[in-house]
């Protein structure tokens, strides 16, 4: 069932409607509880602003292309208005990012208007809980040009009637060679908010990332992503990238990265944290 919105929701809007689930305890959720619903906006637009001032952010080259991460925050709202619902199974405030899927066809360029749409598509046992997978397309004039899936996990949530798979067995971790390091200071969430509007507590500052259990803010995940794209994605073609998110970049903090190129223009970047020697985040960018 397709539910049209009449604009794009804000976020700072549903973050606050979603704040009192977080005193109600789910414990289980059945397989078939999510909403058959595709939340749908039309006429959505990237400002010349908005794009310059991620491209800034982001360590981006200012061009005539949406950048991938950009798309991704345009669709966002849409899906965050998806598990901000009462029937949404799962508590949206703690939800842990886990990975994202993107292909994009082509290159996306700031004068299209877009229309948005954004279901859930799957519960899944994980051994830490169950997890949520989230489609989220844009269209240019019926053309698709943007298609992600994010998987987000809901902590200690039993999955009914389904065993939890095993805890994967952690091999070592060895840092491959630095790259680039990144010096993050305590404001890098605010400023990834003020460009895309993601005012998740979790980001912002320390007390309001307390009260949700975390020990210091942690920066947004597509602000890592987005970062590592602009030094790896491919100029006027479209691609494919994938992330994995293994541990959070606590704010402020540093990151160790690495860049390495694959045959066939592939290339895969990683952050990890030196001290600790754990990682942050994996990716592969390939050109399509």
């Amino acid at each position: 069932m397709r539910e049209t919105l009449p604009e794009v929701p804000t976020l700072g809007t549903l973050y606050a409607s979603a704040a009192p689930r977080v005193l109600r305890k789910v414990t289980s959720v059945a397989p078939d509880a999510l909403p058959d619903t595709e939340a749908y906006v039309e006429a959505v637009r990237c400002s010349r602003e908005q794009l310059t001032a991620y491209q800034r952010l982001v360590g981006d080259t200012v061009r005539e292309e949406l950048p991938s991460v950009l798309l991704h925050g345009l669709g966002f709202p849409v899906a965050l208005w998806l598990m901000s619902r009462k029937d949404f199974p799962l508590p949206l405030l703690g939800l842990v990012h886990l990975r994202n899927e993107v292909r994009q066809p082509r290159v996306v360029r700031p004068d299209e208007k877009l229309a948005v749409s954004a279901r859930a598509v799957g519960l899944t046992a994980h051994h830490a809980g169950t997890a949520v997978t989230i489609e989220t397309r844009l269209f240019s004039e019926g053309e698709l040009v943007w298609e992600g899936r994010s998987l987000y996990l809901a902590k200690g949530v039993r999955l009914e009637g389904v065993e939890a798979p095993p805890a994967p067995e952690r091999a070592g971790f060895v840092p491959p060679s630095t790259t680039a390091r990144w010096r993050l200071d305590g404001s890098t969430g605010r400023r990834f908010a003020a460009v895309l509007g993601d005012y998740n507590p979790i980001h912002l500052s320390a007390l309001s990332a307390k009260v949700l259990g975390l020990k210091a803010p942690i920066a947004h995940g597509m602000y890592l992503a987005g970062r590592a794209l602009a030094q790896c994605a491919p100029h006027g073609t479209g691609y494919a990238w994938s992330v994995d998110f293994a541990t959070p970049v606590f704010l402020p903090g540093t990151v160790e990265v690495n860049r390495t190129s694959q045959p066939g223009g592939v290339v895969r970047f990683s952050g990890w944290n030196a001290k600790a020697s754990k990682p942050h985040f994996a990716g592969e960018v390939t050109p399509l």
